[in-house]
C-alpha cells in the first residue's frame, strides 16, 4: 500500500512529461490514417466502406467549445471509451500502445497515466487543431 500511495504522489508531484508530437504523427500516420485520413479530416481510403464516417479530428476542440478534449481522445484510443463506427468498436490501440507510462494533462488540469505512444498521438492530435 505505501508502495501504491507514493507512485501516485510521485506521478501527482512530478512535472508532466513532453509529449512528442512528430513521433505521434509518424504513429497517427501508420494506425490511423486509414479511416481517418491524412490529413484528419476524415477522408481517409477505408472512410467509405464505414457505415458511420470517421470525424474530423481537426475540429475536436470547435466542437468542444474550444477545448481540446484530451480526455475523450485519449479513452476512444485506448478503448476505454468504446466507439462503434461501423457495426464493430473502432479499433482499439490499449493493448498496441502499452508501456512507458506517461503522465497526460487532462482539460481539467488533472493528470492520467497512458503509454508514451498514445500521450505522442494525443500531443499530435491537439497540435493540428483548425483554428
Amino acid at each position: 500500500m505505501k508502495t501504491t500511495l507514493a507512485a501516485m504522489l510521485a506521478v501527482l508531484a512530478a512535472p508532466l512529461a513532453a509529449q512528442d508530437a512528430l513521433e505521434g504523427q509518424l504513429i497517427y500516420q501508420t494506425y490511423c490514417a486509414t479511416c481517418h485520413g491524412v490529413d484528419a479530416q476524415g477522408g481517409g481510403p477505408m472512410s467509405a466502406t464505414l457505415i458511420l464516417q470517421p470525424p474530423d479530428l481537426t475540429l475536436l476542440a470547435d466542437r468542444n467549445d474550444g477545448v481540446f478534449p484530451t480526455t475523450r481522445v485519449a479513452m476512444r484510443i485506448d478503448g476505454r471509451d468504446p466507439l462503434v463506427s461501423h457495426g464493430s468498436p473502432m479499433p482499439v490501440y490499449g493493448d498496441y500502445f502499452e508501456g512507458n507510462d506517461t503522465p497526460i494533462k487532462l482539460e481539467t488540469g488533472q493528470p492520467m497515466m497512458t503509454s508514451r505512444t498514445l500521450a505522442d498521438v494525443v500531443a499530435f492530435l491537439e497540435g493540428i487543431q483548425a483554428e
